[in-house]
């Protein structure tokens, strides 16, 4: 089929019911001018308040990173150019036999991925013509008679390899987070690019903005307002989406503005910083061993981070001091029954001479009370979580602490976020849909170890060496 993406917007017999009113205006305008059609004068308007460029552009672009607020119809857009790309492109004289052409939807999970599935699907079972091409179908793909898919997965670097790509659509960008890699966005970027080379495959980034790090921001600074083959789009969700409720939006505005011009005005946050750097952390980690067995001259401590179930990790890190230094000598994480891992983790301690541990205060007294059953005594931290990691942070960044090479705690660390309240207090913690659990339980050991500079030289009683 040989139609443009304005056609398909506005064509009756396509998606003219969905995409061809006026709400949908600044979409029609923007994915124009990313295809390269001609603009006319509203359209032209539209596209300079949303790029910022000066000119029209004169030929179709590679890339298209949008930073819209929520509700401003990026799901329904994203699942739009799903279709456009897979059914009304015809790939079979670039194919191998048997390859297939995949226009791939990815974002931080496959809940979220699922959604935009289900427009997927919508659309085309709204079309008689579409629905016909559709081969086969479940929850995560639909697969086409032209020899093309869509398929939608999760942000992993890993999950991309190995697939002939048509066009990548990441949704969210600016919220992945992955306990592989501590910067998910950059790595599964870059493995993707390589799979759309034998197709001239398109990247269409869609997300609401978040902090002024990672792909996004990036590209939205290099880029934004700028003539390139990478086009950067960024408007607030009534712009893209007039239908959305203005009193909603202004309510929003009044209980928390900065998170709320981020969520609707689109803005990148300026109350959000990293915590710590990944060289800085990366340093501190030794090659090996994971684990430093038990040795009868030193004097060990522990730090737990108990976890009720579901995503939580209950955590386990037991250290010591060597001169200067703070050495992480295990970390041990794991999901299950609460009971048979503090059975398992009192048979540990018990191992590193330990019978007394600190723990973060907001556990509860199960934890207490289930380790007292295998005689070790929990005491509660008297610092929340985000002092911890004040307090950590001196120790790390001097340089004095020694760290086991688990990839996971260390991502955690890099995830963490720093946000200063209105009142300028700062506040740390995990970003959306992170994991902080075992870089929690190594900032628990290093703020209370008694060469940490916070003035607690005796944080637990020590048991004697076995």
């Amino acid at each position: 089929m040989s139609m443009n993406i304005r056609d398909v917007m506005t064509d009756p017999a396509l998606f003219g019911s969905q995409f061809g009113g006026e709400s949908w205006a600044a979409w029609r305008a923007l994915l124009a001018a990313f295809y390269g059609l001609p603009l006319d004068a509203e359209e032209a308007r539209i596209f300079a308040q949303l790029t910022a460029r000066t000119t029209a552009p004169d030929g179709p672009h590679d890339e298209l990173w949008l930073a819209v607020g929520r509700r401003g119809g990026k799901s329904q857009i994203a699942a739009l150019i799903a279709i456009y790309e897979a059914a009304f492109h015809d790939y079979a004289p670039q194919l191998a036999p048997g390859e297939v052409a995949t226009v791939m939807v990815l974002a931080a999970d496959r809940k979220q991925a699922r959604s935009v599935m289900r427009y997927v699907a919508g659309l085309m079972a709204s079309n008689p013509m579409l629905e016909r091409l559709i081969a086969r179908k479940d929850t995560e793909a639909i697969e086409l008679t032209n020899h093309a898919a869509i398929e939608v997965h999760t942000a992993s670097f890993r999950a991309v390899r190995g697939y002939t790509v048509a066009c990548c659509i990441a949704d969210e960008i600016a919220f992945w987070r992955s306990e592989e890699s501590a910067n998910p966005d950059y790595e599964v970027i870059n493995a993707i690019r390589p799979a759309m080379m034998t197709l001239g495959g398109k990247l269409i980034a869609l997300s609401s903005p978040y902090s002024k790090r990672g792909e996004l921001w990036g590209t939205y600074r290099r880029y934004f307002g700028k003539p390139s083959d990478v086009l950067v789009a960024q408007a607030a969700s009534r712009v893209m989406n007039p239908t959305l409720s203005e009193k909603a939006v202004a309510r929003a505005m009044e209980r928390d503005p900065e998170a709320a011009k981020a969520e609707y005005m689109a803005e990148f946050r300026t109350d959000l910083s990293n915590f710590i750097s990944r060289d800085t952390i990366m340093d501190l980690a030794r090659t090996q061993p994971n684990t430093v067995p038990y040795d009868r001259k030193r004097s060990y401590r522990a730090f737990v981070d108990p976890a009720g179930g579901g995503q939580d990790e209950f955590c386990l890190a037991i250290g010591h001091d060597h001169g200067t230094q703070i050495i992480v000598d295990m970390l041990v994480a794991r999901r299950g029954t609460p009971a048979q891992i503090v059975a398992e983790y009192a048979a540990v301690l018990k191992e590193y001479g330990i019978r007394t541990i600190t723990g973060d205060r907001y556990a509860g007294s199960w934890p207490g009370d289930e380790f007292h059953r295998h005689g070790i005594t929990l005491e509660h931290s008297a610092k929340v979580r985000s002092d911890l990691y004040k307090d950590a942070l001196a120790v790390i960044n001097s340089g004095r602490a020694e760290l086991p090479p688990d990839d996971k705690m260390l991502n955690q660390f890099v995830g963490l976020e720093r946000r200063t309240s209105r009142s300028g207090k700062d506040t740390i913690d995990h970003g959306p849909g992170g994991h902080d659990d075992r870089a929690n339980v190594v900032a628990g050991l290093l703020a209370h170890g008694r060469r940490s500079g916070t003035g607690l030289e005796t944080w637990a009683k020590l048991g004697e060496p076995a």
